[in-house]
């Protein structure tokens, strides 16, 4: 690999930053995200909550991962309105060669990463920039009210507490609560370029609460002590992050593979080093109690990935464990977290990541897990774009509960007031998730993602999987396009440019571009095929093209099947005299004689026909082309294309296949 185009993360300045954002402002975008897609907060807004005493603009953000490490990233995921950002997790060992590929996201997902790939400096220089970068745009764009941030940056660290005491981690934490010096350097970079920066009230605390990350099998009392250090010395507002394994064995395996038909396997080993049940409710009594006596908060965080043998997955096979995460354990942390709240008589305050997506979101609101922060689906296509589309989803789902706030929200789905009413729709929830098709192996029947055999260059990199996937190589995404903005005429042309067919493939093709549409990790493909059908329909027949300046060259079809046709198709529109000689008595070939009425109707296929003739191709039926018929057709055209399909039926092999009254398939279907 080139220097140039290194696997290694180049940070760059807060100056480069904020002279890319504000020219990029200007064209009404910010890193390639469009001013549409940003959150703009509102007084009125439903979503604002408290936490750890501050104001949260929405209950949604980003989890610790790669998607929260640059600067970049986080101001994307808070532009887009994520607005509790987990910082990417830190820890002692900061020199790491991180094994690539590290990350599979398929389906389920699954990684083989650390943490941070950056040097702990690196680190805290990133999340000052982000920032300071968050409250510019803040004030340029006159988003939430004066003096409220409104978001929380979510520090992460781990692994074990001799390594989170050492001086290097224990350095990073005091600059991230009190930075005034850095701050002041960052506040003179950026006024050279917005002057408007040194106005701003920008507070030198970046964060005062902490996520704990431990490594699987790390032993009860070790967790208990890096949580009591953060509350006890550090006073930080401190959530722990529980492993999926705490549901033990059966449970586990009977929810991931029983009844949702993943075939991963976690070892035993998975659950005989992780966290116990009992030890991790004796665990959370504890950091609870300490808690109250330090006055911080006390939170849990649900869950980590789950450990799991490195068998199929796309991942260097060095790897013998990976992690899980995704939809896969939406099912698996949703039922932990009801377990959990039942054991506490709903009294924890829980945030929420496993499987998280737009379309879970209200459910998981309205059990009472929030913040609910998203990892696996910021990292498929969209990225943080997919932000705006869970609030507009829960938007909806509180408007249409008549829910002015979240906790009117959460009184509404159940039906009742008071704290039980989370619980309630938790455990109900939870139940839900067992038989709900979205969360089980077999409803991904896209088999092999969207990903495509196309090699990666190294520009121009982007290409759709649909358009690569079709045969007839359609301009896919630009006919949709059209088709969303209502331009039925520009969307025709876009199809014919490439396909003569819009009627019969609309009804008939077998679409397999809908089997790598992006959208699939959204919610569902779009339905590229009945789109296309729509197109033709609405043009009531006419194409609106006209045969090409005669060239003065002719052209001789021999069968007037779908590749005769199209042929013929696109030599009228380059200026050929074309004729289009078939055997048969009706032109179509297979499309006519083979297809039934059921799935391509007469109409269909005869629009699609009378187009490519209404260029001046002529048609000449029961004309069989024997040996004698093809020199002369030699002789009198200066082309002469040879289209005459596969005419024989594929045999058995079967004794009696040639007896009277047994049809091959063809003559059947015929």
């Amino acid at each position: 690999m080139s220097k140039l185009h290194s696997d290694k993360f180049c940070p760059a300045s807060l100056g480069t930053h904020l002279k890319w954002i504000l020219g990029d402002l200007a064209r009404g975008e910010i890193y390639g995200i469009p001013e549409n897609l940003f959150f703009k907060p509102q007084k009125n807004d439903p979503f604002r909550l408290t936490r750890y005493g501050k104001v949260l603009e929405t209950p949604i953000g980003v989890a610790a991962g790669p998607q929260t490490q640059l600067a970049q990233n986080i101001v994307a995921a808070w532009l887009t309105g994520s607005r509790y950002l987990e910082l990417k997790t830190i820890q002692a060992l900061d020199e790491l060669e991180v094994t690539k590929p590290c990350i599979d996201m398929a389906d389920e997902g699954y990684n083989c990463e650390w943490s941070q790939e950056l040097k702990l400096a690196q680190s805290f220089d990133e999340y000052l920039n982000a920032f300071v970068l968050i409250h510019i745009l803040k004030d340029r764009l006159k988003y939430g009210e004066p003096g409220e941030p409104g978001f929380i940056f979510n520090m992460s660290a781990g692994y074990n507490l001799e390594g989170i005491k050492s001086p290097a981690v224990q350095r990073f934490f005091d600059r991230m609560g009190s930075c005034e010096a850095e701050l002041a350097a960052k506040i003179e970079e950026a006024a050279k370029i917005h002057p408007r920066a040194r106005e701003l009230k920008i507070p030198a605390k970046l964060s005062d609460n902490i996520t704990v990350s431990t490594m699987h099998g790390c032993p009860p009392e070790e967790i208990e002590k890096i949580g009591a250090y953060f509350i006890g010395e550090r006073k930080f507002h401190a959530a722990i992050k529980l492993n999926p394994t705490l549901l033990g064995p059966e449970t586990l395996r009977g929810i991931l593979n029983d009844r949702l038909g993943y075939q991963t396997w976690v070892p035993d080993e998975a659950f005989g080093h992780d966290l116990k049940y009992p030890d991790g409710v004796k665990l959370i009594r504890n950091l609870s109690e300490l808690a109250k006596k330090t006055k911080v908060g006390f939170a849990l965080k649900l869950t980590n990935t789950l450990e799991t043998l490195n068998q199929r997955q796309n991942l260097p096979k060095s790897e013998a464990m990976v992690y899980m995460s995704g939809r896969s354990l939406h099912a698996v942390s949703v039922n932990l977290a009801a377990r959990l709240q039942k054991e506490f008589d709903g009294g924890l305050d829980i945030s929420f990541s496993g499987g998280a997506d737009h379309q879970n979101l209200p459910s998981l609101i309205a059990s009472g897990l929030r913040p609910v922060t998203v990892s696996s689906d910021a990292l498929r296509p969209g990225g943080y774009g997919r932000m705006s589309q869970y609030l507009e989803t829960l938007g909806e789902a509180m408007k249409a509960a008549g829910a002015a706030d979240l906790e009117s929200f959460i009184e509404a789905r159940a039906g009742r007031k008071g704290p039980a009413a989370a619980l309630a729709n938790l455990t109900a929830y939870a139940a839900e998730t067992l038989n709900d098709p979205r969360y089980m192996k077999a409803s991904y029947v896209y088999k092999n993602g969207v990903k495509t055999k196309r090699p990666l260059p190294r520009f121009n990199c982007a290409a759709a999987p649909c358009m690569e996937t079709c045969p007839a190589s359609q301009d896919i995404p630009r006919y949709l396009a059209y088709a969303a903005a209502g331009e039925f005429e520009k969307a025709h042309q876009v199809i014919l440019a490439t396909n003569p067919f819009p009627n019969v493939q609309g009804a008939v093709c077998d679409h397999q571009c809908q089997f790598k549409c992006a959208r699939l990790n959204y919610d569902a493909p779009l339905k590229i095929r009945e789109i296309k059908r729509f197109i033709a329909e609405s043009r009531k027949g006419a194409t609106g093209l006209k045969a090409g300046l005669d060239n003065g060259l002719s052209a001789a079809i021999v069968g007037a099947g779908p590749s005769g046709l199209a042929a013929a198709h696109y030599l009228a529109l380059l200026g050929f005299k074309t004729e289009i000689f078939e055997a048969k008595p009706l032109a179509g070939g297979m499309a006519a004689d083979a297809i039934p009425l059921f799935r391509l109707s007469d109409s269909s296929l005869k629009t699609d026909i009378d187009n490519i003739l209404a260029l001046g191709v002529k048609l000449h039926l029961n004309r069989k082309i024997d040996a004698k018929e093809l020199e002369n057709l030699r002789r009198n055209h200066d082309y002469v294309y040879l289209a005459i399909g596969a005419q024989a039926s594929a045999r058995l092999g079967l004794e009696g296949e040639d007896a009277a009254g047994v049809m091959d398939q063809l003559t059947f279907l015929s």
